[in-house]
């Protein structure tokens, strides 16, 4: 793996992946410098939902003029583009005419039935790139039809974040009983609404925008906190006897990337049944799946009443996150490697 100047083009704020990433690739040796992104988001909502759907005008020409401007000033060896939305054909092309190599990170799916207005600018660059990080079955399929670079990457965690309790930490530390942090996604409220009020699981939620689906009385009773990173997100599932962890069909995931970070954080792990759970975790001996909510309403309730399974469990999920490599710093390296075969 070479040393290189990278820029990065993302989101420096901390608690954000984009600055786990920046981060990870500094103690890989790289010599990283960023383009901040959050420099040019708009002040105004009604602004920036406008720039968000119809990504073009002054906004676009401002960012893509500034940006091939730091690149003539740093030049850099790597363009890291992470969620390319705002940059155009010709940007792409001046960037690589310097000899940067440049690199697609995607975490969301423009090519998924979900259907963001967000893409309008990616799918006329995507074929520029020299490297696509891809992250589901679906993007391989797709970018090996296209005949673009790729490689396979997963949803990785923060070692300096995701990482188990301190030594003599217990059972009776957990005061959270079922816990689901995060956004109320697709068909989520309906299921932990039911989950709770229906099969009287007992439910505590973390995360943002949850008083829009549920009622003011749900959110009193169920909602403890709003968004929470960094080490509040870590105590919050070290503090979880039971953590539920699901994947967002619209995006066609096959991994929740909360489960990967619950398993680095040596957390028990509930999660909805998919292949790539399944490949990346072996059921009830490094995590736990349902595919029903009366199939997770059981298993929860039995688990509850079993630190002893939670912990083992929970303890071999950390063990696999690790020695699989599941990492920032394992999936960053093998796209650096990788970028130092597309370089000869």
């Amino acid at each position: 793996m070479r040393n290189r100047r990278i820029l990065y083009v993302g989101d420096p704020r901390p608690g954000q992946t984009s600055s786990y990433r920046q981060e990870s690739l500094r103690r890989l040796g790289q010599d990283v410098s960023v383009f901040d992104l959050t420099s040019y988001a708009q002040k105004l909502p009604l602004l920036g939902a406008l720039a968000y759907r119809f990504p073009a005008g002054p906004f676009i020409a401002r960012v893509n003029r500034d940006l091939l401007r730091t690149v003539r000033e740093t030049k850099p060896d790597v363009v890291f583009f992470d969620k390319p939305i705002h940059f155009t054909p010709a940007t792409i092309r001046k960037i690589k005419q310097t000899g940067a190599l440049t690199v697609s990170y995607n975490q969301d799916n423009p090519f998924g039935p979900r259907k963001d207005p967000c893409w309008r600018q990616f799918f006329r660059v995507y074929r520029l790139f020299d490297l696509h990080c891809l992250f589901r079955q679906s993007d391989v399929v797709r970018f090996s039809g296209f005949n673009l670079p790729w490689i396979k990457t997963i949803f990785s965690f923060e070692p300096s974040i995701h990482f188990p309790p301190p030594a003599g930490w217990n059972d009776s530390d957990r005061t959270r009983e079922v816990s689901y942090i995060g956004s109320p996604h697709e068909d989520r409220p309906q299921f932990l609404r039911s989950l709770a009020e229906d099969r009287k699981i007992p439910l505590l939620i973390a995360g943002p925008r949850w008083e829009k689906f549920l009622s003011p009385e749900l959110v009193a009773r169920y909602v403890a906190n709003g968004y929470l990173s960094n080490a509040q997100y870590r105590e919050a599932i070290w503090k979880s006897r039971v953590n539920l962890g699901f994947i967002s069909h619209k995006n066609e995931d096959d991994i929740g990337h909360k489960c990967i970070e619950i398993a680095a954080c040596g957390s028990f792990l509930l999660a909805v049944r998919s292949e790539g759970h399944s490949e990346c975790f072996e059921e009830d001996k490094e995590a736990v799946f349902f595919s029903s909510i009366e199939e997770c309403a059981d298993k929860a309730r039995f688990y509850l009443s079993r630190p002893d399974l939670r912990e083992a469990i929970a303890g071999r999920a950390r063990e696999r996150a690790v020695n699989s490599g599941y990492d920032n710093d394992t999936q960053l390296a093998r796209i650096l490697n990788r970028l130092d075969g597309a370089a000869d």
